[in-house]
């Protein structure tokens, strides 16, 4: 079908065009046979990607893969039967940008054609001045999609703030709707090889990858956030920015990409290297100060005469096999940003951070609480952990209107103040730190629960019964028992778990909950028959687990990382406990599900850091939504992994804990305060991202999953 709504506005693109189709007429195959490479000459055949487009706005409007069992839909529905408020104005391909012209910005938005043609295949639209082309072309089993923008008119224009909607299908409506038919979009903006990994999030093949093929992204942003628009739900809409563009008259300029399918991260990875792009990778991403990193990009032969700069300081790089590598002495602290660039005035880059020393940060830290963040006030919520404000320097008294009072007050996810500040005394026994401790245990007791253990947010005692508050509030109870061996602490926590599973059951899935050290603890009390029955406890909810297998049953969010890490971490630890070997095949089963919510993106807020993006909205005082890169609840995958090396004796899982645990490390500061999480788009909603929020909240259980990975501090 051909529309041609020309009559609209001024023709656009008047002489006869092909899609640029590069140098390399198949540069599928242009990788066969060299080196090492040969294995891609044989590798697992393609599904063909499929779309079909709306022939209202020439967006795409649905996308799925050859003979995938789900016919699932990359891209969300945007016709506003998967949610309300997403209409047509942001189908995949259409965008934005912000038009400079004698000192005058306005944004603009193309949805609407010129002219459909070829199905959807060839699409013009017209803003103002501005044409952009959009051309769909398969390539073998690829989608290549080509954009050229050109200016039109009769003077000099600039477009910043360029967006094109590519609103993968990543929500939560629910666990088995997730697993089957939604995707984590893992998405790296790295220049000329920007890429989106888009996961199915049950782990399974086919998935679909994005990779650029010509032009530049340096960014992406979110769109459509909102408590009353999918509240945590919803990833929203996410749209890859372009950069800025300076546009004579006649001037244009063409940006496109391949988007196939894939069987997972080795061929993903495998697939960018024969659409000619590159692969960037760090030995790791945060460094102790005088530590080295290994710098490598891997590609084809278009990689030649590699240079890599350190904040815009050049270092040679070598060469190996099809790889080039560089080691650098990192040396200062603070954020250091590798440029690479590669083949004819390519580049990408990669993140990485320098701290003073790893020791250093948690001393500080936890001095830092100590003397900043216990409340020292007579009043009920004297010897408390708060939350800070780092931009005021006091603590922060949840004395004003916010979105979640809950989230900002003297108990719950606060509690890991106390668990962190009690397994480092283990390392460093420090006299302050103990009696902070005391002090906060009393408070816990005292003023946060009841006589029978029923447990509290707050010392009003009023809200929600939460149950994830209690196993928060034994954990610090059993460390306590570690450092004291005062058996009223193991009788403590014993009994704040007891309250939880008669209250709640043994169907929750709790964060955290302290198998190993909770049962090892009542064992080295010599409280036998509490070891008996909380052993029976665990193993009725392991059970559980075991009988719901992938069916995770919606909690705070519907469907979300922190529901399926504790859960592999229960299973792992009842395994390690009870020898049985049913708990770690449970555990199997769910581990390609965790995977699938981390990337492998070259920045130290991105490297196997798990997708999550509502947690600076509720715990935040910016209060904002959207990708939280890092978000501390990340850790939990870490500590996931390290319990399955230590149950399978696979090392690659410890490593990969190592690496989720060190990059968080970037939530806390060199004087001692920290952040709940880091707000990475380069917008959410429109407004500025980058930042850390100045809250430091609830991000210390990072480091207590630190001291886990690390020094096997249960």
């Amino acid at each position: 079908m051909d529309l041609d709504l020309s009559k609209r506005s001024k023709p656009c693109f008047k002489k006869n065009r092909m899609m640029s189709m590069g140098k390399v007429k198949n540069p599928f195959l242009k990788l066969c046979g060299i080196g090492l490479l040969t294995v891609i000459c044989i590798s697992v055949k393609a599904q063909k990607v499929n779309f079909t487009v709306n022939s209202k706005t020439g967006a795409i409007q649905s996308m799925n893969i050859d003979n995938d069992k789900q016919n699932m839909n990359w891209l969300i529905a945007t016709d506003g039967s998967q949610y309300p408020w997403i209409k047509e104005n942001y189908g995949w391909g259409l965008g934005y940008f912000t038009e400079v012209r004698r000192n005058q910005k306005n944004k603009l938005f193309w949805n609407l054609p010129a002219s459909i043609k070829q199905d959807g295949r060839e699409v013009t639209y017209r803003v103002g001045d501005i044409c952009i082309l959009v051309e769909r072309s398969m390539r073998g089993e690829d989608l290549i999609e080509e954009y050229t923008f050109q200016n039109d008119g009769t003077e000099e224009i600039l477009l910043s703030d360029i967006g094109i909607y590519t609103p993968f299908n990543d929500n939560y409506p629910g666990a088995q709707t997730c697993i089957n038919m939604r995707a984590n979009a893992h998405i790296w903006e790295g220049d000329n090889a920007a890429y989106v990994n888009a996961i199915r999030m049950g782990g399974y093949a086919p998935h679909l990858g994005l990779v650029l093929r010509e032009g530049e992204i340096k960014s992406y942003e979110i769109s459509e956030r909102d408590r009353n628009k999918g509240n945590s739900h919803t990833r929203g809409i996410i749209s890859l920015n372009l950069p800025d563009m300076k546009l004579m008259p006649g001037d244009e300029q063409v940006f496109s990409w391949y988007i196939f399918s894939h069987k997972g991260e080795d061929d993903f990875r495998q697939k960018l290297l024969e659409r000619e792009s590159v692969w960037v990778s760090c030995n790791k991403y945060v460094f102790e100060k005088g530590e080295t990193a290994l710098v490598k990009i891997s590609g084809g032969q278009m990689v030649k005469g590699c240079m890599l700069k350190k904040n815009d300081v050049t270092i040679p790089m070598k060469k190996q096999g099809t790889a080039w590598y560089a080691e650098v002495v990192m040396d200062q602290l603070g954020e250091v940003r590798f440029d690479i660039l590669y083949g004819t005035g390519k580049k990408n880059h990669a993140n990485c951070l320098v701290i003073s020393s790893v020791d250093d940060l948690i001393k500080k830290r936890v001095e830092f609480i100590v003397a900043n963040q216990q409340m020292k006030s007579s009043n009920t919520r004297r010897d408390a952990y708060m939350v800070y404000d780092n931009e005021k320097n006091e603590i922060y008294l949840n004395n004003t209107h916010n979105c979640n009072p809950v989230d900002r007050d003297e108990g719950a996810e606060r509690v890991g103040m106390g668990v962190l500040l009690a397994k480092y005394y283990q390392l460093h026994p420090v006299a302050e730190v103990k009696a902070s401790l005391l002090r906060y245990a009393s408070f816990l007791r005292n003023r946060l629960q009841d006589a029978d253990y029923k447990t509290f947010s707050s010392v009003d005692q009023k809200g929600r019964n939460r149950a994830y508050n209690y196993v928060w509030v034994a954990d610090f109870y059993f460390q306590m028992y570690k450092i004291t061996n005062d058996k009223q602490y193991a009788k403590h926590g014993y009994m704040t778990l007891r309250s939880m599973f008669k209250q709640f059951g043994h169907g929750f899935y709790a964060i955290g909950i302290p198998v190993r050290l909770g049962l090892q603890t009542l064992k080295n009390a010599d409280m036998q028959r509490e070891y008996q029955e909380l052993e029976n406890d665990y193993i009725a909810v392991g059970d559980t687990f075991l009988k719901n297998g992938l069916n995770y049953p919606a909690s705070e969010v519907n469907y979300e990382q922190a529901i399926v890490a504790p859960s592999v971490m229960f299973l792992l630890q009842l395994y390690m406990e009870t020898g049985r070997q049913k708990y770690l095949d449970g555990a199997k089963i769910q581990m390609p599900v965790l995977e699938a919510f981390n990337g492998k993106q070259p920045s130290y807020h991105l490297n196997e850091i798990a997708v999550r993006h509502w947690d600076g909205y509720w715990f935040g005082k910016r209060e904002m939504w959207g990708d939280t890169f890092p978000h501390y609840w990340s850790t939990l995958s870490g500590a996931a992994f390290y319990l399955y090396s230590q149950c399978t004796g696979d090392h690659s899982y410890k490593e990969r804990a190592e690496n989720i645990v060190r990059n968080n490390l970037c939530l806390f500061f060199e004087d001692g305060k920290a952040s709940c999480a880091y707000i990475y788009p380069n917008k959410v909603n429109g407004v500025k991202g980058g930042f850390y929020d100045p809250y430091a909240n609830d991000q210390d259980w990072a480091l207590v999953y630190y001291l886990l990975v690390q020094n096997g501090i249960y």
